[in-house]
């Protein structure tokens, strides 16, 4: 990992945003949101199937498959998505932070604990250069997750029409 210092800047290394930006990406949960779509649907997919070990159980002793296939799947599948939606709620508050701390002009930093905080306003060529980052990098991932929350979003209308249907 790539860790950017600037000797002017008095943030602390691991404070200093484009330094949590890169930390962010390339930690377990974040890095399959800034690579290809196939990867990342692969990520909520294995998220979502194994939201099914609680789901699965749940919905079995709602509607007992033998009788009510289409109820059980319906509410398996919807009970299992609960884990995806926490997962993309993380991601979403995850890169909004950071987005934020890239965005501002001014960053809050602590120098050795809570009680002690302070603000450093970037300079114009570091604030240019977070925001490039916010504008061509965080971006898309945030349009990335609105997709995928509008996606589930039409996948519960459609299950609520099956669900009506039988």
């Amino acid at each position: 990992m790539m860790k950017y210092s600037l000797d002017n800047c008095p943030v602390p290394t691991e404070q200093q945003p484009l330094n949590e930006y890169e930390e962010l990406k390339t930690s377990w949960l974040f890095r399959d949101s800034t690579s290809s779509w196939g990867n990342y649907l692969t990520k909520i997919f294995w998220i979502w199937s194994w939201s099914w070990l609680l789901a699965g159980p749940v919905a079995a002793a709602s509607f007992p498959p033998q009788k009510q296939i289409t109820q059980f799947i319906l509410c398996g599948a919807g009970g299992a998505s609960v884990g995806v939606i926490l997962a993309l709620v993380r991601l979403y508050l995850g890169w909004w932070y950071v987005r934020d701390r890239l965005h501002s002009p001014t960053v809050f930093y602590e120098e050795s604990g809570w009680y002690d905080g302070q603000t450093w306003t970037k300079p114009q060529e570091i604030m240019a250069r977070d925001r490039l980052i916010v504008t061509y990098d965080i971006k898309p991932i945030f349009q990335r997750l609105q997709i995928t929350f509008a996606g589930l979003a039409g996948m519960y209308v459609l299950g609520t029409i099956v669900w009506k249907l039988f």
